[in-house]
């Protein structure tokens, strides 16, 4: 029913993704290279028919479209109360890091992870706790890697009396673990133990592989409910980030007060005019068309999977079920990953996220987006092996 593989020019558009020379191939940062559904086009488009966009406020319609999504697609009843307007995902962790800890408090992050936890941590006074996780040999495919997390490591962390926050990815980028319900339980328990409080970033919960769902951090458990501030949005899996619409839902009270305050404080709680119109047309509409992206989706992976498995034998990829992003393990090409990024930029023209930006544990790897028409991927994928596989 919906359209995935016309290939759409983004060059010319100040696409952060396509600002480049003209015969790059740019398949880094997150976001894809798809129109959103069809649906939202329409109602913004009847938003901007209306010609006055002035101050906007808060409908009832928002509040019932991310309750309603989150029953309906995930088993999680959120209360409209718990629910905090955001700009956005990355100013609701940056507003939390600065309200909740003192100077150099620290921060925990399982690394690798989205490269800019390290900027929200880092640029507001707190120290940054890195906790590797643990690559693990997949039961189903030899040449895939199953992330899990280093316990000892994180309760040692846990129990330090300065740490006072963790962000948490959920799923995990660029891994793309969907993390079970025991392990958040788990996580939940030692944050309570040692007066941590969560906060869980979810924007990637809606663009699980087809057959997998996610469990939503506060949905695990009560403990989990009351340690945590998740961020959640409709912007990455119907590709509308530059429209700057998102929330933090925050069941317990007193921590939800202070987060509102964060954000209101830091002026980033307030929508603009198109917010609104997206994120409930997102929620309310969008299902089939994200179905269908989601079978894609799936399909680009497995069609990379077995691309690079063919051409580049010494490969790893993560068996993540979640994202639209590929996480390679190239550290038996015997380069870091700036030099592997750069020889691929320069001899393939092709751009992929250089691994070290999420952290110590992802040196040697490269991160590369799989949103995008297949005809497209392929070429990317033609391009990297043909760097590689020599």
């Amino acid at each position: 029913m919906y359209d995935f593989d016309t290939v759409i020019d983004r060059r010319g558009t100040d696409s952060l993704k396509w600002n480049m020379e003209p015969d790059v191939l740019p398949m880094w940062v997150a976001d894809m290279d798809f129109p959103t559904a069809p649906e939202i086009r329409e109602a913004l488009a009847g938003r901007v028919s209306h010609g006055v966009f002035g101050y906007t406020e808060l409908s009832g319609e928002w509040y019932d479209a991310y309750t309603g999504w989150w029953k309906k697609r995930h088993g999680f009843e959120i209360e409209k109360d718990w629910l905090i307007f955001s700009t956005g995902v990355i100013p609701t962790l940056s507003s939390c890091v600065r309200r909740l800890t003192a100077p150099n408090e620290n921060v925990v992050i399982l690394t690798p992870v989205y490269n800019i936890f390290f900027n929200s941590i880092l640029n507001n006074g707190a120290r940054v706790l890195q906790c590797p996780l643990i690559a693990n040999p997949d039961s189903i495919d030899e040449k895939c890697d199953r992330y899990v997390i280093n316990w000892d490591l994180l309760e040692q962390y846990m129990k330090d009396p300065q740490t006072t926050l963790m962000i948490f990815c959920n799923p995990h980028n660029p891994t793309g673990t969907v993390w079970d319900r025991d392990t958040l339980s788990r996580i939940g328990e030692l944050a309570k133990e040692n007066h941590v409080t969560v906060i869980s970033d979810e924007i990637h919960c809606d663009l699980t592989d087809p057959g997998t769902e996610y469990i939503p951090f506060a949905a695990a458990s009560p403990v989990c409910r009351d340690v945590s501030i998740t961020c959640i949005a409709p912007t990455k899996a119907f590709n509308i980030a530059g429209l700057l619409t998102s929330a933090a839902v925050v069941p317990d009270p007193d921590l939800r007060h202070k987060v509102w305050r964060a954000l209101n404080t830091d002026e980033c709680g307030e929508p603009g005019a198109f917010a609104v119109t997206a994120a409930v047309t997102a929620f309310t509409k969008g299902g089939p068309w994200l179905d269908e992206l989601r079978q894609y989706l799936s399909g680009n992976k497995s069609f990379a999977r077995s691309c690079l498995y063919k051409a580049l034998p010494e490969i790893r990829i993560a068996s993540g079920e979640a994202t639209y992003l590929l996480w390679l393990d190239l550290r038996a090409y015997g380069k870091d990953s700036e030099e592997l990024q750069e020889k691929i930029l320069k001899e393939g023209k092709l751009y992929l996220s250089s691994g070290e930006i999420y952290g110590d544990a992802g040196e040697g790897f490269l991160r590369l987006n799989a949103a995008c028409p297949r005809s497209v991927l392929e070429e990317g994928l033609k391009r990297l092996t043909g760097v590689l596989a020599v």
